[in-house]
């Protein structure tokens, strides 16, 4: 597409700096406007006539901005923030040339493009971050309680939120700073807990009649939150050419530091969304458990590197046939159906005579 202005934006939570071309005329312009007064802001952009392409980099509180544009009915792009800086290469940083080198980026095909969520799957995600806080708050409260209740004698584990545990909680003798602790935590618990139901029941409105979102729930250890989260960070799956690029996208790949005879690897990148890594992991732990296949992968490599090394494995291999699951609009019961055929057409490519011990089979009780 032929824009007719383009317009590179250094943009700040209080201020931005903007660099703009007019294709037309060939003029060049600087700009700073500050965000207090958001009507010059939008007499600003509203100036421009025709395509309009206006680059930023990435930033958690771009947002309003964002949709002032696209209500002005500009294009908006946001581009990787070191990608941008590792293309600057100048002793000399000031707002006026980081506006210009994401000027020259656009107008010369070269800008660090990231993909931008639709607005519904930016709310769900607000929305999937938002819970994970209320569960954090929540935990910290039942943990607080924990030890209340350790220091006033009672060891009743998780059975101290049943509702037995909570009565004998409230008659328990402690002292008054311990009982005046032990009410207020109560309190707090009450809210986080209605809040929490009262997520899920949005939720549940958001996937319904989702395909998607129902083919993924299909697959043991993948529930309504986590399909959501892949779903809604995924897509369009389109996007990736392959599965490597999808583990990469959700910070699953190796990171590797090898020169010469010397191999060092660190770890996975944790590049991406912190949550789907998170509700991955959640996930798997139930998954290696139901689907066997991802079970005898887990023991295998629980005993050569350790359980914590085996869940992220686990969880990135999970990520992967989310992917294909979702690529190929089928569910769990085709995912194995093609996956139990691929593994015959392999050994029927085999060697011949070749004892089945040696290819991964139990070895009959005649041999």
């Amino acid at each position: 597409m032929d824009y007719r202005v383009y317009c590179g934006v250094d943009f700040h939570a209080r201020q931005q700096t903007i660099c703009s071309l007019t294709t037309e005329d060939g003029v060049v312009s600087t700009h700073e406007l500050k965000h207090q007064d958001k009507a010059e802001l939008r007499a600003f952009y509203s100036q421009f006539s025709g395509p309009v392409l206006v680059g930023l980099e990435a930033s958690g509180y771009s947002p309003w901005f964002e949709q002032l544009l696209e209500e002005l009915g500009h294009e908006v792009w946001l581009g990787d923030a070191i990608e941008i800086s590792r293309r600057g290469r100048r002793r000399q940083k000031t707002d006026r040339r980081d506006a210009e080198l994401i000027l020259e980026l656009l107008i010369h095909d070269e800008f660090p493009r990231i993909h931008r969520p639709t607005p519904q799957s930016r709310e769900i995600l607000r929305m999937l971050r938002y819970r994970q806080k209320l569960i954090k708050m929540r935990t910290m409260s039942k943990n607080s309680l924990q030890a209340i209740a350790l220091q006033a004698g009672l060891a009743k584990g998780s059975r101290l939120f049943t509702k037995a545990g909570q009565q004998e909680l409230g008659t328990a003798e402690m002292s008054p700073v311990l009982h005046w602790q032990r009410e207020h935590w109560l309190q707090l618990m009450e809210p986080l807990n209605q809040q929490l139901l009262e997520t899920m029941v949005w939720f549940k409105s958001q996937s319904k009649d989702d395909d998607s979102i129902t083919r993924l729930r299909t697959h043991p250890g993948i529930g309504l939150l986590t399909s959501l989260c892949i779903v809604h960070t995924l897509q369009p799956v389109s996007r990736f050419r392959n599965t490597r690029k999808v583990a990469a996208y959700a910070g699953f790949d190796p990171i590797e530091r090898s020169s010469a005879e010397r191999k060092c690897f660190l770890g996975i990148s944790k590049a991406g969304s912190r949550l789907l890594r998170y509700l991955l992991v959640e996930a798997a732990q139930t998954a290696v458990r139901k689907d066997e296949d991802l079970k005898r992968f887990y023991q295998r490599l629980a005993d050569r590197r350790g359980r914590p090394k085996a869940k992220v494995a686990a969880a990135r291999k999970l990520l992967i046939r989310a992917y294909i699951m979702m690529r190929d609009e089928i569910d769990y019961a085709e995912f194995r159906h093609r996956a139990v055929a691929a593994r015959l057409a392999r050994r029927s490519q085999g060697p011949a005579n070749v004892p089945e011990v040696l290819i991964g089979q139990p070895a009959s009780p005649e041999q």
